[in-house]
């Protein structure tokens, strides 16, 4: 029951980290076959252990890649990542804009401001209001998900 939950607790823990393996079944190399201590649903072991075949053993990069679930390119993703940052270089990085860039805050109050004005409006409604006062053009899925998180606070 321990070891269950220990490996449930690894598993929860690298999901929310962002270094839990999509792809664990597709890892077939040797050493992650039985053992208790290489574990390919830990991302981050597992391309280190990858570029470690290669470089040690003078595995072929196509041979490694497809043993531990990679593609070619993915390899040389993962060792330019290494020999660039170490470690730290495998862990996978949040992609794409870290905050809302459009949404600025003046815009959330102000859209805040009309529906308190007027409660029917709707959020296809407030994307025009954003175009015609601030010239932006913004999504519709934008403004809902910038009213749901103002609505969280």
């Amino acid at each position: 029951m321990t070891i269950k939950k220990n490996r449930e607790d690894k598993l929860n823990f690298l999901k929310q980290k962002g270094s839990l393996n999509p792809h664990a079944n597709k890892v077939t190399d040797d050493i992650f076959v039985d053992s208790d201590f290489f574990d390919s649903f830990d991302l981050v072991q597992v391309k280190y252990e990858m570029i470690r075949k290669v470089k040690n053993n003078k595995v072929s990069i196509a041979h490694a890649a497809k043993s531990f679930g990679f593609s070619r390119p993915s390899f040389y993703q993962a060792q330019a990542a290494f020999e660039q940052n170490g470690l730290l270089g495998l862990v996978p990085q949040q992609r794409g804009p870290k905050q809302r860039h459009k949404l600025s805050q003046e815009i959330v109050n102000c859209l805040l401001d009309a529906l308190e004005n007027d409660p029917s409006l709707k959020p296809k409604d407030l994307v025009l209001l954003i175009k015609v006062k601030f010239k932006i053009t913004v999504h519709v899925r934008s403004v809902e998900r910038a009213l749901n998180e103002h609505k969280k606070k």
